[in-house]
């Protein structure tokens, strides 16, 4: 896995359960996990998976740029701002 900042910090608003993310996305929870492992699209809290529904929706957009920016902890470029705001996910707080 790389250095991956997904969900930090943490804002419940942003994490979704696997089976949440793979109902929204129209795939299986296996393909959640495997595009979370692939992608950085979520992390294991507690032993369970969370997935970023700001990650998922870059990733279904085919944002790659955006998903590159959100992955390294960049919360304030417009790009990922901008999916905040559309997702009605509150910003996290520096």
């Amino acid at each position: 896995m790389e250095d991956w900042h997904t969900l930090e910090p943490f804002v419940p608003q942003e994490a979704l359960t696997s089976a949440r993310a793979a109902a929204r996305a129209g795939v299986t929870q296996r393909t959640i996990i495997n595009w979370c492992e692939a992608y950085g699209l979520g992390r294991l809290i507690g032993g369970r998976w969370r997935v970023s529904c700001i990650a998922l929706q870059m990733l279904l957009d085919g944002n790659t740029g955006a998903l590159a920016k959100y992955l390294t902890g960049n919360r304030e470029d417009p790009l990922i701002t901008g999916y905040f705001a559309r997702l009605n996910v509150p910003l996290p707080k520096k």
